[in-house]
């Protein structure tokens, strides 16, 4: 091999180790860039907040409703308060891992339903011309309106001595929002094969499910986990949003609001278990992302969700 071949073939390789560190580096930098935004505007901004036409458009910046970033994180050391001695950021772990298990709960059954949706529309065209726009139609429902239907529906589940937790219904409620984006990724993904391709399968007299296997899963994958991750992100969301609206106890939805009952006198505990939601949902898309190392090799020409 020659020596201008060998730098090339040392270049490919490193390529993608290289890509993924610089991805890592820039999303630190993002949070990083929020932090330095934050404190700007804090610096900078109004006491009373931007006001438009009687519409306050940007927040107060007093300590209240802004506190610093370093007193966010100073106060994720302390007790969470004088009578317990747990340290808040480990109070915030234990509701994250529990949010993120519900969670991920939802997200496999939302995974489920929505692959199965894709598969029924791309076999039968009636199909899709009936279901996709049901699909569509339904992220226009607001969660805080069906949290609570769900919840009473479950109550009334009796099979046996199966007994209806109201954690399932948080995981329903995160599946609802996970299946949208792999439903409609999963149908670009498995129609997208060329028609030069499809016909070879189907020349050689090729099944349908052999044909999917060999054809247009593969094909997929570069749809497909674009909107896994979405489909991550969308779950927690779900899963925060439906504890707050249940009532469910020990989450990181219902710790949001816990905490900010005390906002008044202790604003930056109000913000730990903000920050734990927002890094469940940054564990929830790298999972998704570990995933995808795993089908690197039908990744090329990966589109965004």
């Amino acid at each position: 091999m020659s020596a201008a071949g060998l730098v090339g073939s040392r270049l490919r390789t490193r390529t993608p180790s290289a890509f993924r560190w610089r991805r890592a580096t820039l999303g630190a930098l993002g949070l990083l860039l929020l932090a330095v935004v934050w404190e700007l505007y804090k610096a900078l901004g109004p006491e009373d907040g931007v006001v438009v036409g009687g519409l306050t458009v940007l927040p107060r910046t007093t300590d209240l409703a802004m506190p610093h970033v370093w007193d966010v994180l100073a106060r994720l050391g302390q007790p969470v308060n004088s009578t317990q001695d747990t340290l808040v950021w480990q109070a915030v772990l234990g509701a994250a891992v529990f949010s993120l298990g519900v969670a991920g709960v939802g997200w496999l059954v939302g995974v489920v339903v929505g692959l199965a949706l894709a598969l029924l529309m791309q076999r039968f065209r009636t199909a899709e011309s009936a279901v996709l726009p049901w699909v569509i139609l339904s992220q226009t429902v607001p969660l805080i309106a069906i949290a609570p239907l769900v919840r009473r529906w479950g109550s009334q589940i009796e099979i046996g001595a199966f007994q209806w937790e109201n954690w399932m219904s948080v995981a329903v409620i995160a599946s609802y929002l996970a299946f949208f984006p792999v439903a409609v990724g999963a149908l670009r993904g498995l129609g997208s094969p060329d028609a030069i391709h499809t016909d070879l399968f189907r020349s050689y007299a090729v099944g349908w499910w052999t044909t999917l296997w060999r054809l247009r899963l593969p094909a997929s994958v570069p749809y497909l986990l674009p909107a896994l991750r979405l489909a991550a992100a969308n779950a927690v969301i779900g899963a925060v949003v439906a504890e707050v609206s249940i009532g469910l106890r020990g989450g990181i939805g219902r710790m949001i609001i816990e905490y900010a009952q005390s906002g008044s006198g202790d604003p930056a505990k109000t913000w730990a278990p903000i920050l734990g939601a927002v890094l469940l949902g940054l564990l929830a898309a790298g999972v998704v992302a570990l995933l995808g190392l795993l089908l690197g090799r039908f990744r090329r020409g990966e589109v965004s969700a």
